[in-house]
């Protein structure tokens, strides 16, 4: 039974298979095809082809625009210069206006300080674009400075400014940082370690034509080098072939300090002795020697250096080392430096401004200060616990204010170390009458290693002589009147504050 029943099954399977090939065959046939023969093509008609890609569009616009030099001074020009691409017309905004060319360059001097803005839009086939530049410019007769550890980091109360020197008449020039901004001298030294072996500034003759030096003195020693002819850049500001001294100069000829030299004290013509490349002496005088050197051959001054030795020698004006302010063409009377204020304790940075001229422009107005004029020597009087200094004067150079008061504890430096700080007063006195009272305070020198500026004091060392040093001018603009130069205020030489 089994067996039948099996037999049957397969009949049944094999009939039904044989019915679906003859209906498969059916559909086939009914279809135009069947076996193994290929299939028929669809025709084929335009709206089944592929699309052409569309045509790109127009390339959109491009702005470069740019200043040659940024920042720069008032007056001083600087090209601005743009190019465009794709751009049909270009139209200018900001600090210009109207319609530009594609590219193009046009030079641009402000005459006052600010930083404006030119902006140029453009526009073509392809939308538009915009970009701009800014001009910075700042005040041609204002110097920054900067109070900080110095070139040797161990140096506080010490303000310095850059300088630029060339070769007269060319721009082979040499920028100097560091350098001493001193209001208790005159005359530009810079060290010839700052300045590269290969730049090589003119030697100044006597009227013998040797080669001059000089021996430059100071409260806290001496400078020696050559006297060179150069351009001094201050700012924006510039005094045309001065006679500066280089110290240290490498040169033969000035190889060996003279004796009488050596004798004014200790030699500070190093880096590491001065703590400055350089001085900046701005004072009240126009030469650091004047009419004395012109008629005689002052001991430990000027020297003419020919191969025989260097010996004191007369030096007419034009040839001594003057101070740069009193050499400017325009801004030439005098000059102020002002500096924040500074509280106990000192601070860790400290940045004021040196400003030239008095009275000749919008921003070196006097205003109202006490004038204190003073004698031939730059000196006037301070009146300190019943004693007149006679011999006082206002020095940045000087890190602290020296005076002498045995009441005041000391370090073993030479400043006054008081366990706390001290609220003193004096009264400073013009050669013209003019008087008034100063307060200010002592404190120790710093324990804290980052602070470079403090109410520092120490003793003078020197009679009737009240130092005012850079603690003076905190908190003040002090202004310098050379001597025989007119301003709103009176002629020089004189302080006002």
């Amino acid at each position: 039974m089994t067996t039948r029943s099996t037999s049957l099954l397969s009949a049944l399977r094999g009939t039904r298979a044989a019915l679906a090939a003859a209906l498969f065959s059916a559909v086939l046939a009914a279809c135009g095809g069947g076996g193994s023969s290929a299939p028929a093509e669809t025709p084929v008609t335009p709206n089944a082809m592929v699309p052409t890609p569309p045509a790109p569009g127009p390339a959109a616009p491009t702005v470069q625009i740019s200043f040659s030099a940024s920042p720069v001074f008032t007056g001083q020009a600087s090209t601005l210069a743009w190019t465009t691409s794709n751009a049909t017309v270009c139209t200018a905004s900001g600090a210009w206006s109207g319609t530009q060319p594609a590219s193009g360059s046009i030079p641009v001097a402000l005459p006052g300080a600010g930083s404006p803005t030119f902006t140029l839009s453009c526009t073509g086939a392809g939308g538009t674009a915009s970009a701009s530049a800014t001009l910075s410019v700042a005040p041609a007769n204002v110097l920054a400075v900067t109070v900080d550890h110095g070139p040797t980091s161990g140096s506080f109360n010490m303000p310095f400014v850059s300088v630029t020197v060339c070769v007269p008449g060319t721009q082979s020039c040499r920028t100097v940082d560091h350098i001493l901004v001193d209001t208790g001298s005159e005359g530009l030294r810079l060290m010839a370690s700052a300045l590269d072996p290969t730049f090589n500034l003119p030697v100044i003759g006597n009227a013998a034509g040797a080669p001059l030096a000089e021996c430059g003195q100071f409260a806290s020693g001496f400078t020696w080098g050559s006297v060179r002819r150069a351009d001094v850049r201050l700012a924006g500001e510039q005094a045309t072939a001065i006679p500066i001294q280089v110290i240290g100069d490498a040169g033969a000829a000035y190889a060996t300090v003279p004796f009488a030299c050596r004798g004014t004290g200790a030699n500070i013509g190093s880096v590491d002795a001065l703590g400055a490349n350089g001085v900046l002496g701005v004072g009240n005088d126009r030469q650091d020697c004047g009419s004395l050197c012109v008629s005689t051959a002052a001991v430990g001054v000027y020297y003419a250096c020919p191969a025989g030795g260097c010996a004191a020698t007369t030096l007419a004006l034009a040839s001594q080392v003057i101070n740069p302010v009193a050499a400017f063409p325009v801004d030439n009377n005098g000059l102020s430096l002002t500096m924040p204020a500074v509280p106990v304790g000192g601070l860790s940075t400290l940045s004021g401004t040196l400003t030239f001229g008095l009275g000749t422009q919008a921003n070196n107005q006097m205003g109202n200060p006490t004038v204190y004029t003073t004698t031939n020597r730059g000196t006037f009087t301070t009146q300190y616990k019943g004693t007149n200094y006679t011999s006082s004067f206002i020095d940045s150079g000087s890190n602290g204010n020296f005076f002498d008061d045995s009441t005041i504890a000391q370090c073993s430096s030479g400043f006054y170390c008081p366990p706390s700080p001290l609220s003193l007063t004096a009264v400073n006195v013009g050669a013209n009458g003019a008087s008034g009272t100063v307060n200010f305070i002592v404190e120790k020198l710093p324990t804290v290693v980052g602070v470079v500026a403090l109410n520092a004091a120490g003793t003078a060392g020197l009679p009737r002589t009240f130092d005012w040093g850079l603690p003076f001018f905190f908190g003040r603009t002090v202004s310098v009147g050379i001597t025989d130069a007119t301003t709103p205020r009176g002629i020089g030489p004189f302080w006002a504050y």
